[in-house]
């Protein structure tokens, strides 16, 4: 007895998932495949890869360009919110499966399929984000993870697939596991996998050397309208224009790179590079625009919050109740955070060197130390004394004095 019908398959065109198209259908009794391939702006030709579904056995190969959805929807509320990772890591990857597992559970439900599946094997992360996604947007739908159980190498899922007529074409393999898309790379594995070991300058793509960047700085300016960027340099741009030019701008100055040792939600920690300029200086920019826009009090209180958020969205947490309460928080602080804010590129370095908004709380007249202050240097000795009375107190009793 089949554990489905009819089943909607994330598919990528690699191994993995190029297998379980056979793997479901005859290990495990499925009738029709319908495979999905989501275009967040990779850069791949997904045309081969649908046509390759077809030729596998897929009865349909769906592709769906959701890359300004991917931007608008997904990476802007991150942006929003300045969500870093163990404060690092902008979830430049992690963002893309909420979005996949949305595609996925649309086309269950538009062609009547009972079970949704993924290539995830059973120690990554993708796993946790795919089938908490799914259940949390379509709980009577099925999640099918045939690599995560059916226990084969990778040689043995290759020769597997090459029983049912598909090819793998031989070819030199890359030791590095890498996902990308429109906000960044991720590569892990091969000599990653030693801490000490530095990334070979061979595994970057976004981002230049150290070596060959530019001899000069880069100014830009970036312009943000409710804590959403619109602007370069004062030309407003749709959100995925926005992004690659970012990428390509940033990138070029070495800029966006991070290696760091991660903890993955199934509690083992993981070596990973990242690749994620544009993402990186937009956090960047945004936050410090926050700075001037926002009360002290907000400001701080929404520290705690962007880390909440990060580590949510980390979680496959995207679609849960108390993700959906912190981003009512988090649109709340961003109807005054409009303004512009400068950054110097130069040799890896992204510095913001000013930032201008007329909703601005800064004021000069109280900031400064010259002639205009208007500060009452006065009211301070009353505000300390009322301030420290409580530190006061407990001095006086503890210390008998």
């Amino acid at each position: 007895m089949g554990r489905a019908n009819k089943v909607v398959l994330a598919y990528s065109g690699g191994v993995d998932t190029t297998v379980c198209i056979p793997y479901l259908k005859n290990e495990w009794g499925v009738k029709e495949v319908i495979t999905l391939a989501a275009d967040l702006g990779q850069g791949d030709e997904l045309e081969p890869i649908q046509k390759k579904a077809l030729k596998c056995g897929a009865a349909e190969s769906l592709v769906e360009d959701a890359t300004e959805s991917f931007v608008r929807n997904y990476a802007f509320p991150a942006i929003q919110a300045n969500t870093l990772y163990e404060n690092r890591y902008p979830l430049s990857t992690a963002l893309a499966r909420p979005l996949i597992a949305k595609l996925l559970v649309d086309a269950a439900e538009k062609y009547g399929a009972d079970a949704v599946a993924h290539g995830c094997t059973g120690k990554g992360n993708d796993q946790v984000r795919f089938d908490v996604g799914i259940m949390a947007l379509n709980p009577k739908l099925k999640v099918l993870a045939p690599a995560r159980e059916w226990g084969m190498s990778r040689e043995e899922a290759i020769s597997y697939g090459e029983k049912f007529g598909l090819e793998f074409p031989v070819k030199k393999s890359s030791p590095y596991s890498i996902d990308r898309n429109l906000l960044g790379r991720s590569i892990e594995a091969g000599i990653l996998e030693d801490p000490m070991a530095e990334p070979p300058e061979e595994i970057y793509l976004m981002t230049k050397a150290i070596a060959d960047t530019p001899n000069e700085p880069e100014y830009l300016t970036i312009g943000f309208e409710r804590g959403l960027p619109v602007t370069i340099n004062g030309e407003k741009l749709d959100p995925v224009t926005l992004i690659a030019r970012l990428n390509k701008t940033v990138g070029n100055h070495g800029i966006g790179r991070i290696d760091m040792l991660e903890n993955r939600v199934v509690g083992i920690k993981s070596r990973e590079i990242y690749e994620a300029p544009a993402l990186l200086v937009l956090i960047h920019a945004h936050r410090d625009l926050e700075s001037l826009t926002l009360t002290g009090d907000v400001t701080q209180y929404k520290r705690g919050i962007e880390q909440s958020y990060g580590e949510l969205i980390y979680r496959g947490l995207w679609y849960s109740p108390l993700k959906e309460a912190l981003d009512g928080f988090i649109q709340q602080t961003q109807e005054r955070v409009t303004g512009e804010v400068r950054i110097k590129l130069f040799k890896g370095n992204a510095t913001i060197v000013g930032r201008q908004s007329d909703n601005s709380i800064y004021a000069p007249d109280l900031a400064t130390y010259g002639a205009e202050d208007e500060f009452d240097h006065k009211a301070a000795e009353g505000f300390i004394y009322i301030w420290g009375l409580p530190t006061r107190v407990w001095s006086q009793k503890t210390r008998g004095m």
